[in-house]
C-alpha cells in the first residue's frame, strides 16, 4: 500500500506550524513585512499581543531563521527585527491565507429571529 498524499501533506502542514510556532508568528511576520521595526513599535502595531508573547514570537521565529534581530551600539541600545529571506518567501503563503479568509472568514448571516427575551 502506497502511502497516501494526505499524509506527506499532513507533515508538510506539521512541519511549518513546528517552524512558525506560536499563533501570533502570521501577524508579526505580516507586520514585518512592512519593513524593519524596533520591538516597541512592533507591539504598538500587533495590538492585540502581549508583550512577554511577542517577546517568545520573536524568538522563536529567530530562532528558526524566520526573523533576523539586529543589535545597534546606541545608548540606549537599538534592537530591530525584519524578515530573512525565508520570513520575506512566506509573504506568498500569506498572501493566499488572506484570499481565504476574506471569502470564508467571516461567518454567514443569519436570518434574525422574532423572539424576544
Amino acid at each position: 500500500m502506497e502511502p497516501s498524499s494526505e499524509v506527506t501533506d499532513s507533515s508538510s502542514i506539521c512541519d511549518v506550524l513546528r517552524i512558525l510556532g506560536a499563533k501570533w508568528a502570521f501577524l508579526v511576520i505580516a507586520e514585518l513585512a512592512k519593513g524593519p521595526k524596533r520591538f516597541n513599535r512592533l507591539l504598538r502595531d500587533t495590538a492585540v499581543i502581549r508583550t512577554q508573547s511577542l517577546t517568545d514570537t520573536l524568538r522563536h521565529l529567530e530562532q528558526n531563521g524566520i526573523v533576523r534581530r539586529e543589535v545597534y551600539p546606541t545608548v540606549p541600545v537599538t534592537v530591530e527585527y525584519s524578515l530573512t529571506d525565508k520570513g520575506s518567501d512566506f509573504q506568498a503563503a500569506l498572501r493566499e491565507m488572506e484570499k481565504w479568509a476574506l471569502k470564508w472568514g467571516q461567518p454567514q448571516q443569519t436570518e434574525k429571529t422574532g423572539r424576544s427575551s
